[in-house]
This record gives structure tokens, C-alpha cells and sequence, in this order.
């Protein structure tokens, strides 16, 4: 189970990532304007820093309405029509930003570009094929040179030229123009009728590792439509075999072997859709965000019905500070579509940051309705984060019936267990996920930490945290749990060690500062002990290590006090 988009562009998000990240200035969108505040007042200047401010904040929806009316209120200048013109394609609409196109000479070259750009991609979404071919051929420079050459392809088939279609494009030393250049000039070549020239298009990009689902989609439900199931099912079940979480994949799979009807090829509109979709993955690896929304925007005004594009847009909104936006975007694919589980995961979740549980669980509940796997197990996860676990132990259960040798299933399962502190059931679960899946660090220091804690296993616990901390020794909560095998092990030289350890990777836990005083109390360093225990109470511990931290300091006894539990010396 995961996020299907995330497999699908992988491999240009790898390629992309070892570019080098262009500013803002070059890209054709507005620096910030720094101490921008959003003062919307009458004032043209004031519209001015409130749409500014919007803009910064991602709110291009609300910035592009500021600038609209700094510029109608008399602030018409180029620094007004260029913002107005980066807030309007941020918010999608290409329209309006053509209209607030900056002209003339003094229009910065990167903007010129950028509106280039976009009246190319309006005119492939409006069927007016001869403006944007027009516009491509002028040239379009950094950082638009990939975008562009991906485009020209597309932009000749809706013109009529089949030759000019099927060239594959290039940019020099461009590994995404040329990858994803082939997948465009397979689906071309398949638009042509030319069959094996595409299917010898498709291959090239599927022999070797996993490509990532769109590409290996794309060229199975070309064999599908060519009649080939068998070879269709071949594919997917060799690609299954990689990645058997491919959900999409999976889905096809079954499609093909049911002889259910293949999708049909994408029009021009989608394949160049399909075509931007690199791009907005490149500058999201190289961390542009902006740039990165820009193309999404685009993706979307060709095919608004891109549901792995509009999650990425959901993704960059939130990250900017745009709840609302990312949620309008959140809600776009529905039941039904590959995303539509990841997407109301990632809805339910932007409620349960905020404070709004309540929402969250609305959101979650509806969507495990549905049926899907997926959905299922984030309203699982959402239960566990609200201590819900008699109910997560419950959706659990179901899933595992359908997976049986999902660790991960187990493990959660577990967990929940463990918190109704019904033990025997956890350790099942716990056990029964290690035999599948023995080297995952997070599961063996979950099941050593509690066998240590409870005083059992030791020896065998001991060996467990130690591998979990060999895997990752930058976790303070597994070095916490080898400091503390040491402690129950009655090795308190050891435990002091790695529990000052612990507490340098994790100052803020109040358990390993806990556990650290504990281990000062055994060495004769009591007043060390005491400000630890002092420590724990502020840093918002639960009530049971909040109890624990003050009958220690009331009774000046320390782990000897009459509330202590019974230590275990030896294993």
C-alpha cells in the first residue's frame, strides 16, 4: 500500500534532483518583497503588499485578486501587471494572466518566457494548435526549455504534421527530456498507427528495472489495446514481481487477465498534460515550489482531470501555508480513482494537524466506506493517533483477513494491542511480524524495548535493540532502548552511557530523561538523578511517566520508592 503517484514519476524526480535550483528572478515569478504585510487598504500600495503578502504566504488565489485591484485602483505599472501575471497562472488561471500579460520592452525576460510558455499551453487546451506551435518554435529559454521541448511534439499532432510528432525531442544533455521525450514518441507513434515503431518505443523504456508506474501503464494498456493480454499480463506480473505494492499495476493486472476493455489511448490535450507532469517533478526535486506549481497549474488547464497532479498541488499549497487551497485540491479525484485514497488520507490528515480530530475521522470514516485498502488503513492510523485502539483493532483485523503477510498490518495491530495492554495478543502480532520481516529496526526495537521493560527475554531483547541501533544510531529512542536492556540487566555503568546518549539525540523526551535519572540513582549520582526527574516534569510527559517522575522526588527515594516497579538483575 502507498501513494501511486510517487511511483509513477520516481525516476524523473531522481534525474531532476541533481540539478541545480534556478531563483525565483529566473524563472519569471516575482521575488518576495521583503516586510511585505497584508494591508489591504484603499490605497493602490497597500492592495499592492496584501496581494504581495498573499503571494508569499501561497495564497495566489487571494494575491492575484489584490494585484486585480491595485492595478484598477491606479497602481497600473509593470511591477503591479508582472505580480498580477505569476499570481494568476499560480492560481491556475491562464486566462486571466494572459490578459495581465506584461508587454513591452521593460517586461522582464524571465516573465516573457513564462507568458510564452503559457500561451503555447493555452493554445494546445483551446485546439489552437497553430498559435501554440508558433509560440514553441520562437524558442523558449531556461528554465522552460525542457517544457517547451516536451510540448512541440504534441503541439505538431494537433496541427496535422504526423513527421514533426513523431521526431523525439532533445535538449542537450536533458536525461528528462529524453526519457520522458520516448514516452511521448511512443504514445505518438501508437497515434500514428505505427505500431511496432511504438511498441519498440514502449520497450526501451520498460526493459531493466521498474520505471515507475505511469511508464509501465503506459505501455501496457498499449498491448492491451493492440489485443495482447497475455503479453499485458506479462509485463504487470514482471513488474509485480519488483514492486508489489504497485497498486495501479495490481489493478491493470486484473484488468487485462478479466479481458476487460483497455483504457483508451490519451488525446492530445492529456498526452501533453502528460507530457508537463515531468517537469513539475523536476522542480519540486530541486525544491522549486513555485515553478513546480506553475506546471502543475498547466497540467491541469489541459487536463483538469489529472488527479495525481492535483494531490501534488495540494502538496505544495500546504506546504506553503494554504490549507484551504490544498483541501479544494485534496477533494478533486474521486471514489474510484487511483488517488483518491491518497488524497483523502492526505485531507484527513491536514484536519487531524490542525487540531480538528473530529473532521479528520469524518473524512477518514467516509472514505474506508469506499472499500479501499488504503483508505482503510489511514483511518486506522488516524484511530491509533487519538488512542482510539479498540476501533483500530477492529479495521486492523479486517485488513489483515486480505493480507495475511503484511508486517506492517501486524505490527500496527500490535501496537494497538500493546496500548489495551493486552500483552499476549500484542507479542503475537509483534512476533508474528518479526518472522516476516526480521532487519526492520523500528519493529525489533518496538518488540525488544517492551520485553525489556517488562523485565523478560533480555538476552534475546538485548540483541534485538542492539541490531535496531547498528541500523540506526542517530535514533535516540533506540539507543534510549539499548541504555535501558543495560539498566534492567543491572549494568548501570553501561545504561548511564548510552542513556546520556539518548538524551543528546533526544533532549525534549521526557521517557529517556526518566530513564537517565533512574540510571544516575543506581551509580550514586543522586543529585543528578533529581534534576532529571525535575526535568521530566517539564517537558509535558504522559500521566504515567508523570506519576512515576514525582513519587520519585516526593518520596527521595528514587527507583527504590514504594511505587517502583520490581528490578530484574539478570536476564
Amino acid at each position: 500500500m502507498r501513494f501511486p503517484l510517487l511511483a509513477a514519476v520516481a525516476p524523473f524526480v531522481l534525474l531532476a534532483a541533481c540539478a541545480t535550483p534556478a531563483p525565483d528572478a529566473e524563472v519569471g515569478l516575482a521575488p518576495a518583497v521583503p516586510g511585505a504585510t497584508p494591508t489591504p487598504g484603499a490605497s493602490p500600495y497597500g492592495l499592492f503588499l496584501a496581494g504581495q503578502a498573499a503571494l508569499n504566504d501561497g495564497r495566489s488565489r487571494e494575491a492575484a485578486g489584490f494585484f486585480d485591484r491595485a492595478s484598477a485602483e491606479g497602481a497600473e505599472n509593470l511591477m503591479v501587471r508582472e505580480r498580477a501575471f505569476n499570481a494568476a497562472v499560480l492560481a491556475g488561471d491562464l486566462k486571466r494572466a494572459l490578459a495581465l500579460e506584461p508587454t513591452g520592452e521593460d517586461a522582464s525576460e524571465a516573465v516573457k518566457r513564462l507568458a510564452r510558455l503559457t500561451r503555447a499551453v493555452d493554445g494546445l487546451a483551446s485546439g489552437q494548435a497553430k498559435t501554440a506551435r508558433a509560440e514553441l518554435a520562437e524558442g523558449i529559454g531556461f528554465p522552460h526549455r525542457a517544457a517547451a521541448a516536451l510540448l512541440e511534439p504534441w503541439a505538431a499532432a494537433m496541427a496535422g504534421d504526423t513527421e514533426a510528432s513523431l521526431a523525439k525531442p532533445e535538449v542537450r544533455g536533458d536525461q528528462v527530456v529524453d526519457f520522458f521525450g520516448r514516452l511521448g514518441q511512443a504514445r505518438l507513434f501508437e497515434r500514428a498507427r505505427r505500431h511496432e515503431e511504438a511498441e519498440a518505443a514502449y520497450k526501451a523504456l520498460t526493459d531493466g528495472a521498474f520505471p515507475g508506474e505511469m511508464i509501465l501503464l503506459a505501455h501496457g494498456e498499449f498491448l492491451e489495446r493492440r489485443g495482447r493480454r497475455a503479453d499485458a499480463v506479462a509485463l504487470y506480473d514482471k513488474a509485480l514481481a519488483e514492486e508489489p505494492d504497485a497498486t495501479g499495476v495490481r489493478l491493470a493486472r486484473a484488468r487485462a487477465a478479466a479481458g476487460k476493455s483497455a483504457p483508451k489511448a490519451p488525446t492530445l490535450r492529456q498526452g501533453a498534460a502528460e507530457a508537463l507532469l515531468a517537469p513539475a517533478a523536476g522542480m519540486l526535486a530541486q525544491k522549486q515550489d513555485q515553478l513546480a506549481l506553475v506546471y502543475l497549474r498547466m497540467v491541469l488547464h489541459l487536463d483538469p482531470e489529472r488527479d495525481e497532479a492535483w494531490l501534488l498541488v495540494g502538496d505544495v499549497l500546504a506546504g506553503a501555508g494554504d490549507l484551504e487551497g490544498a483541501r479544494a485540491a485534496y477533494t478533486r479525484p474521486k471514489p474510484g480513482s487511483l488517488s483518491y485514497a491518497a488524497a483523502q488520507s492526505k485531507l484527513a490528515w491536514s484536519h487531524q494537524q490542525a487540531e480538528d480530530p473530529e473532521t479528520a475521522m469524518k473524512v477518514a470514516r467516509a472514505a474506508a466506506a469506499s472499500g479501499h485498502e488504503d483508505a482503510q488503513l489511514t483511518l486506522a492510523d488516524l484511530l491509533r493517533a487519538n488512542d482510539r485502539h479498540q476501533e483500530a483493532v477492529e479495521v486492523l483485523t479486517g485488513l489483515i483477513a486480505k493480507n495475511p503477510e503484511d508486517w506492517r498490518l501486524l505490527y500496527a495491530r500490535g501496537v494497538s494491542y500493546e496500548r489495551l495492554k493486552d500483552w499476549p495478543k500484542a507479542e503475537a502480532d509483534l512476533m508474528a511480524a518479526l518472522k516476516i520481516e526480521p532487519n526492520d529496526p523500528e519493529l525489533l526495537n518496538y518488540l525488544g524495548y517492551s520485553w525489556i521493560d517488562r523485565g523478560e527475554r533480555l538476552t534475546e531483547a538485548l540483541a534485538m535493540v542492539e541490531k535496531a541501533v547498528a541500523t540506526n544510531p542517530k535514533s535516540g529512542a533506540m539507543v534510549d532502548s539499548l541504555g535501558w536492556a543495560y539498566y534492567r540487566m543491572g549494568d548501570y555503568k553501561k545504561a548511564v552511557e548510552k542513556l546520556e546518549q539518548a538524551v543528546e539525540l533526544e533532549a525534549g523526551d521526557p521517557e529517556i530523561n526518566n530513564h537517565l535519572g533512574d540510571a544516575y540513582w543506581r551509580v550514586g549520582r543522586r543529585d543528578e538523578a533529581m534534576f532529571q526527574w525535575r526535568r521530566v516534569l517539564t517537558l509535558d510527559p504522559d500521566a504515567r511517566i508523570k506519576a512515576d517522575a514525582e513519587a520519585k522526588l516526593a518520596s527521595g527515594l528514587g527507583p527504590d520508592g514504594p511505587a517502583a516497579p520490581a528490578q530484574v538483575a539478570q536476564p
